[in-house]
């Protein structure tokens, strides 16, 4: 299969088998979680899920919430 036109899903079988046989299960897996980079525009994302809030309002809900842990 080395030296002929492989599809994507080929290259990465090939590619795993080989990191799996140089560093052993646990060595490639760890070698797979650094190398990947992730996706998506994480900027944009936060912006959608955390809003843009200003001092005033992280400071209120930051003393919400301790307040609200020591009620508890």
């Amino acid at each position: 299969m080395i030296g002929q036109a492989m599809t994507l899903d080929q290259i990465r079988i090939v590619g795993i088998d080989a990191l799996s046989q140089s560093l052993g299960p646990v060595g490639m897996i760890r070698f797979l979680q650094q190398a990947e980079t992730g996706w998506g525009d994480y900027t944009k994302e936060s912006e959608k899920w955390l809003g843009d809030p200003d001092l005033k309002e992280l400071f209120d809900a930051i003393k919400a919430s301790e307040q609200h842990q020591e009620s508890q």
